[in-house]
């Protein structure tokens, strides 16, 4: 064999194995590209979605604004509030306005009423349940299952200091609702 034989087959290999590099890395930059793709896709909808959840927060807020606006005298309490029967009735103390007391508020349904401008009890109770349900929707799923029918009415037995009324309606109630 002569050198040019065996050079022929030396060629052939370096040339396909370069060609060979060539094509797997140009295959590799395609399936970048499509990785960049679906991120630049998925970074889109997150964008979306939230100026979905901004516009949902502006339109709360603006719920909000208007309830609190409905509610001029809110913080005065025109009745008297005793602890003491408070405490009698329900075995528990209570502190005044605390809409918790409300069978079916928790602590985070009570920061949204708050939100809205619903302070305290006499609020709750002159507030109608569409309102309350609104203030849940407006909140997001999370809260929209809840069913407020029952607040306002629990909430002004309350400002009305009917703690023996309240416990046993309370009682008879499952999460709230009748």
């Amino acid at each position: 064999m002569s050198i040019p034989c065996i050079l022929i087959p030396l060629l052939t290999g370096l040339i396909s194995a370069y060609l060979g590099y060539l094509l797997g890395k140009s295959g590799k930059k395609s399936s970048k590209n499509d990785g960049n793709d679906s991120l630049e896709k998925e970074l889109k909808n997150c964008r979306k979605r939230t100026e979905e959840l901004e516009a949902d927060l502006m339109s709360f807020k603006n719920s909000s604004n208007s309830a609190r606006s409905s509610f001029v005298s809110e913080t005065a309490v025109d009745l008297p509030f005793d602890a003491s029967l408070a405490l009698a009735a329900l075995g528990k103390k209570v502190k005044q306005d605390d809409l918790k007391i409300v069978e079916g508020i928790g602590p985070k349904i009570e920061e949204l009423f708050h939100v809205a401008g619903i302070k305290t009890w006499k609020a709750l109770g002159s507030t109608s349940v569409e309102m309350c349900q609104q203030i849940l929707d407006a909140a997001g799923d999370r809260f929209a299952v809840h069913n407020p029918g029952t607040w306002p009415k629990q909430s002004q037995m309350a400002y009305e200091g009917k703690w023996s009324e309240l416990k046993s309606w309370q009682d008879s109630l499952d999460g709230g609702k009748e």
